[in-house]
């Protein structure tokens, strides 16, 4: 088997969750399994610099692993009109033929990337991971208006409100590009129900696409935190800092504790890298608001168990939907409970008053209400700590994808691996809370 994953970037350029998956299994696959491949990442001139010659760069040390510059990129349309590097990409696949080409993201590749995979290489089955929305929503892929009201669907009306100076035959032609280039596509995978059926309530196919749910690496879980007072009032924010994420609505639930006379802490880990002028300047000032936050800056994946080890909480005030959120899974390996927005992708990975605490979406005085209540309950957290469930395994997710593209290829299942007993999450999370 020759695998091919495309994804739009890559991890060690802009670490987000879907760069963060897409290398994960093909590292898994390779290490793992056995499997041959090349794991290619789209990037730009906003990432890296164009060299003279050719399109293709390598990064690090890994040769399996490349950057294909693409350039004229248009996100409304997911449309790829840099003819050059097609060019070239066909030149590459018509040489490697691959046996599977798994996408993880369309952006910069584009629609006709589908359509030059299946002309080149006619005998690669195609599968496409939908990591989020932007298949249906042109607004970033977020199904948030420009307003940041939860958008349920595209529609020509709504859709024409996100979008006034486009004209409804713009939006009629992309749905009908993107929905023509899918039909190339052997199968569709979705990491959350949810957004399976945000799909599926758009009038796609349910049974084209199937759940396969994210993994995460293993390693040690981070100590609990010594609390000689008894208070879990420490909480932390993972991930970029940028509008969807919410970081704005957690800096003003810590400013209305902070007004209540209510201690804790909020520490927030998370670079702030291709945001707009005039966001940076709404966090700078809504920080300086917040007495009890510090912004901690951008962190590796080998920071974070040190970084969590200084908070009890994992607070996630997301303002979209979000699909299958890392951060929770990386949460729960370290035991730590969640407090997040009350939809989607969520409310489907945290469960409320089992192993977290919803708030409203988007309501930072609703938010500051549970921050108070997750400092202040006697046991709260020490029951919510204990019942967090392992997370999934990247190699669990990677034999999955692998028995996956051999059904697609008609081949016999691999052989299971061994059972391997392990201590369950939660008698591990009460041996911490005891030790705590």
């Amino acid at each position: 088997m020759r695998l091919l994953v495309l994804c739009h970037n890559h991890p060690d350029l802009q670490p987000g969750g879907t760069e963060v998956v897409a290398r994960g299994l093909f590292r898994a696959l390779r290490d793992r399994h056995g499997v041959e491949g090349l794991f290619l990442a789209a990037v730009t001139q906003q990432h890296r610099e164009r060299r003279p010659g050719t399109l293709f760069q390598s990064i690090g040390r890994h040769p399996d692993e490349m950057l294909v510059w693409l350039s004229h990129f248009d996100r409304f349309h997911l449309s790829q009109v840099d003819s050059w590097g097609l060019g070239e990409l066909v030149s590459f696949l018509a040489d490697y033929q691959p046996d599977i080409v798994h996408f993880h993201h369309l952006l910069y590749f584009g629609l006709e990337t589908l359509d030059v995979v299946r002309r080149v290489a006619p005998k690669a089955k195609i599968i496409v991971t939908l990591h989020d929305f932007f298949a249906l929503c042109p607004q970033e892929g977020q199904l948030l208006t420009t307003d940041d009201r939860l958008c349920p669907g595209p529609s020509p009306d709504a859709c024409r409100r996100c979008f006034p100076g486009r004209g409804g035959a713009d939006l009629t032609l992309r749905e009908l590009a993107v929905r023509g280039a899918m039909a190339e596509v052997d199968l569709l995978l979705s990491p959350s129900d949810f957004l399976r059926d945000r799909f599926i309530a758009a009038g796609w196919d349910g049974a084209r696409i199937e759940v396969q749910r994210n993994g995460i690496a293993g390693g040690p879980a981070a100590p609990y935190r010594v609390a000689p007072d008894g208070r879990r009032d420490r909480f932390g924010f993972f991930g970029h800092i940028n509008r969807f994420k919410g970081s704005l609505v957690a800096l003003a639930a810590s400013a209305h504790l902070s007004r209540q006379g209510v201690a804790h802490d909020l520490a927030l880990h998370g670079g702030t890298a291709y945001q707009p002028d005039e966001f940076l300047t709404g966090f700078r000032t809504a920080l300086a608001d917040a007495p009890a936050a510090r912004h901690h800056g951008l962190y590796s994946p080998e920071d974070m168990p040190a970084r969590m080890a200084a908070v009890d909480w994992l607070v996630m005030p997301s303002i979209w939907w979000e699909n299958a959120p890392l951060v929770v899974q990386e949460a729960f390996r370290h035991g730590r409970p969640v407090i997040c927005g009350n939809v989607g992708g969520m409310a489907e990975s945290v469960r409320d008053g089992v192993d977290g605490l919803h708030f409203p979406l988007g309501d930072a005085v609703g938010l500051a209400e549970v921050m108070r209540r997750a400092a202040e309950e006697p046991g709260l957290w020490e029951r919510l700590a204990a019942a967090t469930p392992a997370p999934r395994r990247m190699e669990d997710a990677a034999a999955e994808h692998l028995a996956l593209y051999r059904r697609l290829m008609g081949l016999p299942a691999p052989r299971p691996e061994p059972v391997r007993t392990t201590t369950s999450r939660r008698a591990e999370g009460r041996a911490r809370v005891r030790l705590g």
